[in-house]
């Protein structure tokens, strides 16, 4: 797949300001949305894979949260240390891009660890962005992102590829029978 090129120029550092507060708000807006979903999801049903579908709740609220750190953290600071615990190599080599869901409940964390690593990524990440500088921001990025191909872009996919995964997650819940949030 060939990666995609930016339209528009690059912003400078005061417009990739103004665009990162922005970016934090439809980041947590998505997160809302999303939790609202589960939020509506019954715990024991998480690990069932519906129908035709191929995936679950589990695996799509796990690979949000690797995506949320490769995005939001690993893209603008690269990995710390600390990171290890945050998202360690199990976890994402299980939720990461081009991975199989699993229907096991016992070869996974189960809902209650699921949400608190989703919760725990969140928050760090946006304490990290609270504190980054915009010229950071600026700086070259490898896909995925949207706009640009610098870090503001891999920012600003962010809450794009959440919505896309809050609408999986709506669709499993409606293949599971479950009634609509909106």
């Amino acid at each position: 797949m060939t990666p995609p090129t930016a339209s528009s120029p690059v912003p400078d550092a005061a417009t990739a300001a103004v665009l990162l507060n922005g970016a934090i708000e439809q980041i947590r807006f998505a997160r809302e949305y999303t939790l609202a979903l589960l939020e509506q999801t019954p715990h024991e049903r998480w690990f069932e894979i519906p129908g035709s579908l191929p995936t679950n709740i589990a695996w799509q609220v796990g690979h949000l949260a690797v995506s949320q750190y490769g995005l939001l953290l690993f893209r603008l600071r690269g990995r710390r240390p600390e990171d290890l615990d945050l998202i360690p190599g199990p976890f994402r080599r299980k939720y990461g891009r081009q991975t199989t869901p699993d229907s096991d409940a016992s070869a996974q964390p189960n809902p209650d660890e699921l949400l608190q690593r989703l919760h725990r990524v969140f928050e760090t990440a946006l304490d990290e962005l609270r504190q980054t500088d915009s010229d950071v921001l600026l700086k070259p990025v490898d896909p995925p992102w949207t706009a640009w191909p610098i870090r503001l872009g891999a920012v600003l996919f962010c809450p794009l590829h959440e919505h896309v995964h809050a609408g999986q997650i709506g669709l499993i819940r409606r293949a599971l029978g479950l009634d609509p949030i909106r």
